[in-house]
């Protein structure tokens, strides 16, 4: 048997078995990819009323990160300051608002996409990525080099690639 055949043989092998076990890590970032699109709408977001008690006369940077609010924006005359979510009384501290979160497990879902190297996902997002390169790299050995099917999945590769570029610079 040719060296060729051999490692094509081994290719498909792990490509098949590797597919198997990421179908299904593929289908849940497929999913939370999708909504994720749609995060600064309200889009399956639950509304929760909160009550926090922070300290008195902060400036509107401080009530922004210690409610996690980006470019909160305090407004009004008084003790009472108005911002997009809600209030925050800046002589007791108490800061009173709605905001709009994914469910629990939604929430946890899509933390799989925003993963850093100080959360264990980490290693999740880097076996994923390996293992899409390896789909990419595996996938050439599927058929023999000179065949038509061959040279219509590399029309088919160059294609993607220039799609990807056409949306990402216009």
């Amino acid at each position: 048997m040719s060296t060729r055949s051999t490692v094509a043989s081994q290719m498909r092998v792990y490509h098949r078995y590797l597919g198997f076990f990421l179908a299904g890590i593929m289908a849940v970032y497929a999913l939370t990819g999708v909504i994720l699109i749609f995060r600064q709408t309200d889009f399956l977001k639950q509304e929760t009323h909160n009550v926090k008690t922070l300290a008195p006369n902060l400036s509107d940077k401080e009530v922004g990160e210690q409610l996690k609010v980006r470019d909160l924006r305090l407004e009004g005359d008084g003790p009472v300051k108005k911002f997009k979510l809600g209030t925050y009384n800046s002589e007791t501290g108490v800061a009173d608002y709605t905001e709009k979160k994914y469910g629990f497990i939604l929430e946890k879902l899509m933390h799989l996409h925003k993963a850093t190297t100080k959360d264990p996902l980490f290693y999740l997002n880097i076996f994923f990525g390996a293992g899409l390169l390896f789909f990419v790299v595996s996938s050439f050995f599927m058929f023999m080099p000179g065949t038509n099917v061959f040279k219509k999945g590399l029309y088919f590769t160059l294609a993607g690639i220039v799609l990807t570029l056409i949306m990402l610079f216009v």
